[in-house]
């Protein structure tokens, strides 16, 4: 059976969200503005990540690159993915969230913002250049090599932040899309969604972009956001799933009971 069709005063205003995304893309573009230029820093911080990761035995990306590097077709596909993938699906699914399940959409918008602003701290802290921009570490820039790529030469005008590479918000939207399709979604097939930032994972290392402590960072982070923000029925996460399930409990005597003075039994 299909949950009923959300009413208007369900729903939040159109133009109100219009509003709210525009003020926060401004101030995203403004956090990428600043986070850019740290030219020698995000240099230096992309040797001391891979020393990190070899320290925890991270596998090595460069070898992972190498799997799929004699294979032209399949670079130009994880790289048409990595370019044209991030934005238009989180833009569709919060369309569709905000049509089918507008609660959820209040939450899966917050969770957003918080985890894009989380980000956006990071990247002014932390400012890291990509694996592809470092010879020294043996990747391949795929996007410059085989096409499409997002990126030009290194500059401070466009919208891609080369230098925020900590955290990977490629990764931290695709989970974000998952965990909001698994939390409407019904059964266990609904689980199938974290196929999404996992593959998102793979693209975006074995096209240089990022390195796994990147998606690591991310994911923690957006932990840590789900287990403080609130949930989609305006309590802790999952309060509205248990009230549904009292509520299921609780009836059942009372159905019983109605229908035994029906029947005239018991």
């Amino acid at each position: 059976m299909l949950p009923p069709r959300p009413t208007s005063a369900q729903r939040p205003h159109i133009l109100r969200e219009l509003a709210l995304i525009t003020v926060l893309y401004g101030l995203y573009r403004f956090g990428r503005l600043l986070a850019n230029g740290n030219v020698a820093e995000a240099f230096a911080n992309a040797t001391r990540v891979w020393d990190w990761e070899r320290s925890l035995r991270l596998p090595d990306e460069a070898a992972l690159q190498a799997l799929i590097l004699q294979d032209i077709a399949w670079m130009k596909a994880v790289n048409v993915f990595y370019t044209a993938v991030h934005f238009p699906a989180t833009i569709a699914f919060l369309i569709w969230m905000f049509r089918r399940h507008p609660g959820h959409y209040v939450w899966v918008r917050r969770t957003l913002t918080l985890l894009t602003g989380a980000g956006m701290l990071l990247h002014l802290a932390f400012p890291l250049a990509p694996p592809r921009m470092v010879p020294s570490f043996g990747l391949v820039d795929t996007g410059k090599v085989f096409g499409p790529s997002p990126y030009g030469d290194v500059d401070t005008g466009g919208l891609a932040n080369q230098f925020a590479a900590m955290p990977s918000l490629h990764v931290g939207w695709a989970l974000v899309v998952a965990v909001g399709l698994i939390a409407v979604g019904r059964g266990r097939r609904r689980w199938l969604w974290l196929a999404h930032p996992a593959l998102t994972g793979f693209v975006v290392v074995v096209t240089a972009n990022h390195y796994w402590l990147d998606g690591i960072i991310v994911t923690l982070l957006l932990a840590a956001i789900l287990l403080l923000l609130r949930g989609p029925g305006g309590g802790p996460r999952g309060a509205s799933r248990a009230r549904e399930h009292e509520g299921s409990v609780s009836a059942v005597p009372e159905a019983a009971g109605t229908f035994r003075r029906s029947t005239g039994t018991g």
